[in-house]
């Protein structure tokens, strides 16, 4: 395979990655249809996040002049925050890895068996 192929071949997105981008469209506060366009998704797709998001409270869902606007709640957004922070760590602690650095993770001697 062409190695142009995969470099643009998008990776796919993990559940915690789309909890945290509809989270970060949904600041201060948005439309259904824009978090759906914004964040890439199917509307069934929008809809199980949607639901599984307010269920857990990580967003509120108010009537405004007959819109319905979903906006992060204190816990969404303190969610936002840990996301990001993880992501960075991992990023760094990826960024190390290529740069040289021995990523596999030898045991300490006394964990060895010995033969």
């Amino acid at each position: 395979m062409n190695s142009w192929i995969t470099d643009a071949t998008p990776r796919r997105r993990d559940k915690l990655g789309i909890i945290a981008e509809v989270l970060e469209i949904a600041k201060d506060g948005t439309l259904k249809t824009q978090i759906m366009y914004k964040a890439n998704l199917s509307f069934v797709q929008l809809t199980e996040y949607l639901e599984y998001m307010l269920k857990t409270r990580l967003l509120d869902k108010l009537d405004i002049k007959t819109k319905e606007v979903y906006v992060a709640t204190e816990k969404g957004l303190d969610f936002l925050q840990r996301h990001s922070e993880l992501t960075a760590l991992l990023n760094e602690e990826n960024e190390n890895a290529t740069n040289g650095r021995n990523s596999a993770k030898v045991p300490p001697q006394s964990l060895l068996r010995k033969a």
